[in-house]
């Protein structure tokens, strides 16, 4: 019996896909830093074991997956190397293992990892469905018939999936260290819509999406009329939102979601079209659209004291004015209180003025230190350059978190993709 060795397996998509393979009853363990990291909980959970790195761990029999972040000069893949282990890429192996299901990948700029969270609960309501989330959220079921992925666009990894359907959820500059420029990002998707197999279901109202061709049907959805598959009469309350589908045209179906925001309705819009081509039944569709508990680090909310905490991984200015946006929409009439530690210095320095607008969306806002990786060069950019763009703002050092508390009944959202948990864990401890 093969053992599988992740090596890095506290990455997202790796521990999602350390879970898939001991589901489906593969013998698998993996090794990482020390350090404790917000995917490790489910990986214990499922009794996977996680070694420190050492070079000792690679052993005779095993498959080695390698996460992308370690280069091949890493002690454990030397160690592979020299013993003639077979070493497979976590995007090439993730290309093969797809092969056996009817494949549903999710890419875009924005929304993939909501989009891929509330697709697979909805398709597994209605058939056996294996699925990998970019939260760090994977579940392996035999005999399952659906694959659903979370695929990304960072370094063109997404071009070592053929997949049966994908849905586009938009195209937007973002990763300015790997990308030059928009039209960049374009090919790099036009070379995925070729790839695709059976059918593409993209956001409409996107000028970039609008000039995608492939070898197979694109169906467009959105909120304009040209759509296939359109949202009209969109509700929008406290509670969550409730719109009606048209299918070219033509009356479908209402559905309501428990969430918030117009970016959670295309998300919705993008699911309900791919079960609809698929012919899964409507009432299963919607019946699970409405119990969806959204996914990891996403409008994660807790209730402190007189304050709402809410915890995302919005990190580009698009995410932060949808969530900015949909904590209107939830909590109206409260004070939105922005804390902001942007990720990367070649983001921060590619997006700087579209930050700072998207942040005055917010009451107030307080920034932390740029979270960059020491492989960046980041020249004299500092987060005062950001501060200054943006009047009600302040730099929050995790040491005076508590001058949150200042903000009585307020709503307070902490946004970053770095390590912004530390400042909202610090908080609650200073002040209780």
């Amino acid at each position: 019996m093969t053992i599988y060795h992740f090596v890095g397996i506290k990455g997202s998509g790796m521990s999602a896909l350390a879970q898939v393979l001991h589901d489906m009853k593969f013998d698998v363990q993996g090794s990482d830093y020390e350090k404790r990291f917000f995917t490790q909980l489910a990986l214990e959970q499922s009794g996977i074991k996680i070694l420190p790195f050492q070079k000792e761990n690679i052993q005779q029999g095993m498959t080695i997956i390698a996460g992308n972040a370690f280069p091949d000069t890493h002690e454990e893949i030397q160690e592979a190397m020299k013993l003639g282990l077979p070493i497979v890429r976590y995007h090439r192996f993730l290309g093969d293992f797809m092969q056996n299901f009817t494949s549903i990948a999710v890419t875009g700029a924005h929304g993939k990892t909501s989009t891929t969270g509330l697709l697979s609960h909805v398709m597994k309501g209605a058939k056996p469905t294996s699925y990998l989330i970019g939260d760090g959220t994977g579940y392996g079921e035999e005999g399952a018939e659906y694959f659903v992925f979370e695929a990304c666009e960072y370094r063109r990894h997404f071009l070592s999936y053929f997949p049966d359907y994908t849905i586009m959820t938009n195209i937007d500059f973002d990763h300015p260290d790997y990308f030059a420029n928009i039209d960049d990002v374009f090919s790099a998707f036009q070379e995925m819509a070729w790839q695709v197999k059976k059918g593409i279901f993209a956001y409409g109202d996107d000028e970039q999406l609008q000039k995608i061709q492939a070898k197979v049907p694109v169906l467009f959805y959105g909120f304009g009329d040209e759509n296939d598959y359109q949202a009209k009469n969109i509700v929008k309350t406290t509670d969550g939102t409730t719109f009606d589908v048209f299918i070219r045209n033509t009356f479908y179906q209402t559905f309501s979601i428990p969430t918030f925001g117009d970016h959670n309705v295309l998300n919705s819009l993008a699911v309900i079209a791919l079960c609809h081509y698929e012919e899964i039944d409507v009432e299963v569709v919607k019946e699970c659209i409405k119990t969806f508990q959204g996914v990891k680090r996403r409008f994660s909310e807790k209730a402190f004291g007189t304050q709402i905490l809410i915890d995302d991984y919005a990190h580009h200015p698009t995410e932060i004015k949808a969530t900015i946006d949909a904590a209107r929409q939830k909590f109206p009439g409260k004070e939105i209180v922005a804390v902001f530690q942007p990720h990367t210095f070649s983001r921060t320095q590619a997006f700087l003025e579209d930050f700072a607008e998207s942040l005055r969306k917010a009451d107030q806002v307080y920034l932390c230190e740029i979270f960059g990786s020491a492989r960046e060069n980041h020249g004299n950019l500092t987060i005062n350059d950001l501060q200054a763009k943006i009047d009600q703002s302040e730099i929050l050092a995790e040491e005076n978190t508590s001058i949150l508390k200042q903000h009585e009944n307020s709503v307070i959202i902490f946004m970053g993709a770095g390590d912004i948990q530390k400042f909202q864990e610090a908080y609650e401890k200073q002040i209780s």
